[in-house]
């Protein structure tokens, strides 16, 4: 049985001249989608990260195709969105629920940039402090070379900065934190998520991107949007890609 709704705090955005529902604390512990429906997802991906891994194993920088990886990788992770998308409309969730309450004035959308920038410093920063000591071979040889494969990266780089955070940030950690009942397991279980959806590159790289990912999860939690989190995100692949020339 459904929990009876709880009413909503109704507030003014002056600068839209809109009145907004503000959720209620209830609400962050109500799951967005069936739970037979996270099983599902976290499947597939599990599926696709054995795949990843296994097929880096039989990879050389003789053998690697760049474009044709990348491209399958965006087609994976559109798909995956979808299918997380299906599955909360078919809930009766608001798709906001993944993603956060949309813009609504070119300041938020300035305030979310600016936001994500500083994020973005931050997760560079502490990206760097771990990164000493372990294989990225995995990673470099993912990196792009030439102008072509370059494009295809950023095209890449937007994809997951998109389709990862509304997975991860926006609807695996709202479903661990209604599974749990508590936020910092929530957090820390989709982190762990997230990890290990990177696990071809490594698993000491593996545990540095999931401790990224947790500091994504609370910046998510903090702004009740993925928004910040996806302009982060997206640049600091594409920044990657860009060192490697």
């Amino acid at each position: 049985m459904e929990p009876p709704d709880t009413p909503a705090v109704v507030a003014t955005d002056e600068s839209a001249g809109l009145i907004a529902p503000i959720p209620s604390k209830a609400d962050v512990f109500r799951p967005i989608a069936s739970y037979w429906h996270t099983a599902l997802v976290l499947g597939v991906q599990g599926l696709l990260v054995f795949r990843g891994k296994t097929r880096m194993a039989h990879l050389g920088l003789d053998s690697v195709y760049r474009p044709a990886i990348y491209e399958r990788t965006m087609l994976f992770e559109w798909a995956l969105l979808g299918l997380v998308l299906v599955g909360v409309w078919w809930h009766g969730s608001s798709l906001l629920a993944v993603l956060g309450e949309r813009w609504r004035s070119p300041w938020q959308f300035l305030r979310d940039l600016g936001i994500g920038l500083l994020f973005l410093m931050v997760t560079i920063t502490t990206g760097s402090m771990l990164s000493h000591g372990g294989d990225n071979s995995a990673t470099q040889l993912l990196l792009p070379r030439g102008r072509t494969e370059m494009w295809l990266w950023v095209a890449l780089s937007i994809s997951a900065g998109i389709c990862e955070e509304a997975l991860f940030r926006g609807y695996l950690q709202r479903q661990f934190i209604a599974i749990t009942g508590n936020i910092a397991a929530g957090i820390i279980l989709s982190a762990a998520a997230f990890g290990a959806a990177h696990g071809y590159q490594g698993w000491a790289r593996a545990l540095q991107i999931a401790l990224l990912g947790a500091m994504g999860g609370v910046l998510a939690y903090w702004r009740k949007s993925v928004r910040p989190g996806m302009f982060a995100h997206a640049l600091q692949d594409i920044l990657g890609g860009m060192m490697r020339h």
